[in-house]
């Protein structure tokens, strides 16, 4: 999601380069953003950092970022040899997931005058992308026991990152929420998919818990409250 001259970083300073290095041009650190300002996909204005299309794509950013978190505790898991046999597909199904949030950050990203460029499934989500979502909570939620009880995140690396990632959306979400109410906002299925994927993500930490046969811990100690799915989360 970030693009150069955003991605923070040293000036002209590399190591083992001295910071006033003659001739060395990075290929991060452009200094176009110094000023506080960023571009938009497709040109136009640039617009503030702290503009609400670069809070919302910025938080998308962060999502991609806690699902790595997930995807690296299985690919670790599988390469040391200790990945159980329920995890099996959880890593091409994350990856699945990152690269659909670079479109849902495209889209976030584009200057409002550009908007006719957007593309199905590249730079605009589709309905396709979101009835996707649909298909794997129905497939997933058929193979868990889902708690009754408020759940608090933490019981395994992978599911506590799958909630990090899910909370995130829910502030993407809620950011998106708010560029439609300003009209910033291009495509009738962003917000739906971020709904959407939220749900899936806590879907899809339960799920991790129990394939490493873990239960999740309810958010009250001796609780005998009958939640089938907690209220934090749905949406």
């Amino acid at each position: 999601m970030t693009r150069s001259g955003d991605t923070p970083g040293r000036s002209g300073d590399t190591p083992g380069r001295s910071g006033d290095t003659p001739g060395f041009d990075s290929a991060v650190a452009t200094k176009r953003g110094d000023d506080g300002t960023t571009g938009l996909l497709y040109g136009g204005s640039r617009i503030a950092k702290d503009d609400a299309r670069t809070e919302a794509y910025g938080t998308v950013d962060e999502a991609v970022a806690a699902l790595g978190l997930a995807r690296a505790n299985v690919g670790l898991k599988a390469r040391i040899g200790v990945l159980p046999r329920g995890l099996g597909g959880f890593g091409e199904t994350i990856l699945r997931l990152q690269r659909e949030l670079f479109v849902v950050g495209a889209e976030l990203a584009t200057n409002p005058d550009a908007w006719d460029r957007l593309e199905d499934g590249r730079t605009r989500v589709s309905a396709a992308m979101v009835a996707g979502l649909d298909d794997l909570l129905e497939v997933v939620e058929s193979h868990i026991e889902m708690p009754r009880e408020f759940v608090v995140p933490g019981e395994t690396p992978t599911s506590a990152a799958l909630e990090l990632a899910r909370t995130t959306v829910r502030r993407a979400e809620r950011r998106a929420v708010g560029l439609r109410h300003g009209g910033l906002a291009p495509g009738e299925h962003l917000v739906p998919y971020l709904n959407r994927l939220a749900d899936l993500l806590w879907v899809l930490a339960r799920a991790a818990e129990q394939a490493e046969s873990r239960r999740a811990t309810p958010s009250r100690s001796g609780t005998r409250d009958r939640i089938d799915r907690s209220p934090v989360n749905a949406g």
